[in-house]
């Protein structure tokens, strides 16, 4: 019997790379005939870089960049193993998480560091940035990304702005004149799971700057400065970016990729499959085991596990979940795909306790399930 063991990262407990070794450990003890192959995966999310980087046999490179207030950070990215493909993340320069709680401002924060990143990925060699654009502190519209490549924003009185949130509104002129990289020998694809336009109701501001530290005063800043962005983007570049769904994801940096970098937008889940070759992995495979934090309803909305048994079920192979939080109902596993799915918890178990044995958990769930399909 072979299985293909395709999970993603158990958040605050394990890597995806971990979770699949304590599945196949369950496993082998099971049925130790059986061949299992590890392929951990991810949605576009955090993580996505470490994992696209562990398949294209590639390095973590590691750099000084500007955080989201401009101070110094060390972030890192990884080169693929032909040194041709940089995958980031944008959230590693200008993430939420970069931000203690009282710091975060969506007006003054900015995406500078995640140019800086692209930037240095393109100086080595890189061709294609795969940009994962998920956790951001900010609300910039890609201004940051672009002042870090290149292009400089002024004022009507000709005043040179800083690329922040706060200073939308206040461009009149965007200048790519002095640009730092050739847009026709460089792919940029955005890896984004979310469909809101850049601004209005369930744009980027509105929907996505109260977390960012933003009051009620500030979302109606932001989002008029990504109104009036957008209309200028719209005149610069011959096209309506602010409509297209995902141009208000991370903040707008989903519009930004697009008009600064002729960029375009793609589900994580099916960017990460694709780069990964993961139908390829379904060859011969009589089951597929897969697993991550929490299965519920949302598992349908672009999530890892979906996106596996949608290209599983075109090849006839069940697939079976297991998580720490199971919240499907049988109509909702049926709608995922799965055969079935299981929670790893055995006792009721505080959360610091459950993170801590979340391996172990892993391993001994896949061996009674292994037990039934010998």
């Amino acid at each position: 019997m072979k299985i293909l063991i395709a999970c993603d990262s158990f958040k605050d407990a394990l890597p995806a790379l971990d979770v699949c070794r304590a599945i196949r450990r369950g496993l082998q003890r099971a049925l130790p005939q059986s061949e299992t192959v590890l392929f951990p995966m991810a949605d576009g999310g955090e993580g996505t870089a470490g994992i696209l980087t562990f398949h294209s046999k590639g390095k973590q490179i590691e750099k000084e960049v500007n955080d989201p207030l401009f101070r110094p950070v060390r972030a890192s990215y990884g080169l693929s193993g032909d040194g041709k493909t940089a995958f980031i993340e944008m959230a590693a320069a200008s993430g939420l998480p970069l931000l203690k709680q009282e710091e975060r401002t969506a007006l003054r924060s900015t995406t500078f560091g995640t140019g800086e990143l692209m930037l240095d990925a393109i100086h080595r060699g890189a061709t294609k940035i795969l940009l994962g654009i998920g956790g951001s502190a900010t609300n910039d519209a890609g201004m940051g990304m672009a002042a870090a490549v290149g292009y400089r924003f002024f004022t009507e009185d000709g005043e040179r702005l800083a690329a922040t949130g706060e200073n939308l509104s206040r461009v009149s002129t965007i200048d790519g004149s002095h640009l730092k990289i050739d847009l026709d020998e460089v792919q940029v694809e955005a890896l984004c799971d979310v469909d809101n336009p850049l601004f209005g109701k369930r744009g980027a501001a509105q929907v996505y700057a109260p977390q960012k530290g933003a009051n009620a005063e500030a979302v109606a800043t932001l989002d008029d400065g990504l109104r009036h962005f957008a209309q200028l983007l719209e005149n610069k570049f011959g096209q309506d970016f602010a409509s297209i769904p995902g141009a208000g994801a991370a903040g707008g940096l989903g519009a930004g990729a697009m008009a600064f970098l002729n960029g375009r937008l793609r589900p994580g889940i099916e960017a990460v499959m694709d780069y990964t070759h993961f139908d390829a992995q379904l060859k011969e495979v009589q089951f597929v085991f897969t697993g991550e934090g929490k299965v519920d309803r949302q598992t349908l909305n672009g999530k890892l596990i979906y996106g596996i048994t949608q290209r599983a079920k075109a090849k006839g192979v069940p697939v079976i979940a297991l998580c720490g939080t199971l919240l499907a109902s049988p109509d909702d596993i049926e709608a995922i795909g799965l055969k079935a799915a299981f929670s790893i918890q055995n006792r009721p178990i505080s959360l610091e306790d459950a993170l801590k044995e979340t391996a172990e958990s892993l391993e001994r769930t896949a061996f009674h399930i292994g037990r039934m399909l010998d």
